[in-house]
C-alpha cells in the first residue's frame, strides 16, 4: 500500500522497506509512528499463530493479530500509512515499545477480570439525558432500571447526573450529588460494581464515599482542577475520555489533522500526566469519545481505529451506543429506535478488542456477545 499523498517509499507492499526508509528521519524527530493491530485471528488459528510467531496476542488475547498498520505522521502534515505482516517489523526498533503495550496481558480493572468484553450499563438520573428523556430521574426509577440492568447481565453500572448531550446545559455539583447519591449509595450495598459518570471533583468524592469504585469522567480529569488530585488520594479506577471542548460547543463544526493519531495522542498524554501525578497504571482506561466533539465521519474512523488504541497499554471501553451518528447513517431513528446500530457498534468494538462497551440495553447487548463470544471460540 503506497503511503497517503506521495509516491511509494518502497516497493508496494514494502512494510519493512518503508520502516527502515524512515527510521533515520525519525531519530532526527522527523515524524511520530503509530501503529495500528490489523488481521485479526481467533480460537485455534490465533493460538497456532502466535506459537509460530507469525501473530501476537492483542491486549493478552483471546483475539490476535498478524497484520500491522504503520502510520507516521510528518512533521510537515503529510501522514503516510503502510501496512503488512508483523514480523516484518518485529526487529524495527520504533516498533518494540508498540509491540509490548500492544500485546500486553491487561490487569484487572477495578476487580473486573477482562478475559472476556465486559458491559457497562447506563442509568442517567437526568431530566434531559439524549438516550431516554428522563425516563428515570427520579431515585425509585434510577433503582428500578439499574436493577433491571443487572439482572440483565450488565458487569458495571454507570450511573450519572448531569446531562453531557451536545448543547446540555451544566448542572451544578450540588444538583448532581442530590441526584446520583441515591442510586450509588443502593447499587454499592447490594454489592454491584458502579462507576460514577462526573466531571466534578466534589460529585467524584460523595460518590465514592457512597460506595462508587470507579471514577467515569468525559472530560479526562480536565475538567475540574481537583478532579486528579481525587483520583490520587482515593487511588480509585478511573475512565479518561477525550471530548473536543465542551457538551455546549464539542458540535460546533469539530476539526482533527487526523482524528484517530490526535485523539491517541490525546489519550496518551492524560494517562502519562495520571501516572506521573501517581495513579496507577491498573487504574486507568481510556474512551475515544464517540459522539463527543466528532462529526459521523469521526465517529467511524475512531472506530475503524479502535485497535490502535491498544497501544497506550490500558484498557479500553467503547461507548457508542444510541448515539446520533447511527441515526445519521440511517434512517434518522430516534435514540430508542437506533438498538440494531448499537449492537453492530458493540461488536465491531469487541471484534478489535475492546475491554468494555458502555451500553443502554444490555440484555439484547448480553445476547449478542454471547453469539459472538461463541463463534470466536471464546
Amino acid at each position: 500500500m503506497a503511503p497517503i499523498g506521495m509516491e511509494p517509499a518502497t516497493s508496494p507492499g514494502s512494510l519493512r522497506g518503508f520502516c527502515w526508509s524512515v527510521e533515520q528521519p525519525l531519530e532526527r524527530g522527523g515524524g511520530t509512528v503509530f501503529i495500528r493491530p490489523i488481521g485479526f485471528l481467533s480460537h485455534t488459528t490465533a493460538a497456532s499463530a502466535v506459537e509460530a510467531g507469525t501473530a501476537r496476542w492483542l491486549a493478552g488475547g483471546p483475539l490476535a493479530f498478524a497484520l500491522v498498520e504503520v502510520i507516521v505522521r510528518q512533521p510537515d502534515g503529510r501522514i503516510d500509512r503502510v501496512s503488512g505482516p508483523l514480523a516484518e517489523i518485529a526487529d524495527w526498533a520504533p516498533a518494540a515499545g508498540w509491540l509490548d503495550a500492544l500485546s500486553r496481558p491487561r490487569q484487572p480493572f477495578a476487580g473486573l477480570a477482562l478475559n472476556r468484553p465486559a458491559i457497562m450499563g447506563v442509568v442517567n438520573v437526568t431530566p434531559d439525558s439524549f438516550s431516554d428523556g428522563g425516563d428515570f430521574f427520579d431515585p425509585a426509577s434510577a433503582i428500578a432500571q439499574g436493577t433491571a440492568l443487572l439482572e440483565a447481565g450488565a458487569d458495571i453500572l454507570d450511573v450519572g447526573g448531569e446531562s453531557t448531550r451536545p448543547g446540555a446545559d451544566p448542572v451544578s455539583p450540588e444538583e448532581e450529588i442530590r441526584r446520583v447519591v441515591p442510586a450509588v449509595r443502593h447499587f454499592a450495598g447490594r454489592g454491584a460494581l458502579v462507576s460514577i459518570d462526573t466531571r466534578h471533583a466534589a460529585v467524584m468524592v460523595t460518590a465514592l464515599e457512597a460506595g462508587a469504585a470507579i471514577v467515569n469522567d468525559i472530560s479526562g480529569l480536565t475538567g475540574d482542577p481537583e478532579s486528579l488530585d481525587v483520583a490520587v488520594r482515593s487511588a480509585a479506577p478511573v475512565i479518561l475520555m477525550h471530548l473536543r471542548g465542551e457538551p455546549r460547543t464539542m458540535q460546533q463544526a469539530p476539526e482533527y489533522a487526523d482524528v484517530a493519531t490526535d485523539v491517541y495522542a490525546y489519550l496518551a498524554a492524560r494517562v502519562a500526566a495520571c501516572l506521573d501525578a501517581g495513579v496507577r497504571l491498573e487504574n486507568l482506561c481510556i474512551d475515544p469519545g464517540i459522539g463527543f466533539g466528532k462529526t459521523v465521519v469521526h465517529n467511524l474512523e475512531l472506530l475503524r481505529h479502535t485497535a490502535l488504541f491498544h497501544g497506550i497499554g490500558v484498557p479500553l471501553l467503547i461507548g457508542l451506543s444510541r448515539k446520533g451518528f447511527i441515526g445519521a447513517l440511517s434512517r434518522r431513528e430516534p435514540p430508542k429506535d437506533r438498538l440494531a446500530g448499537s449492537l453492530a457498534g458493540a461488536l465491531a468494538s469487541m471484534g478489535q478488542g475492546a475491554q468494555i462497551v458502555r451500553v443502554h440495553d444490555v440484555a439484547e447487548t448480553y445476547q449478542a456477545r454471547a453469539l459472538w463470544m461463541a463463534l470466536e471460540g471464546m
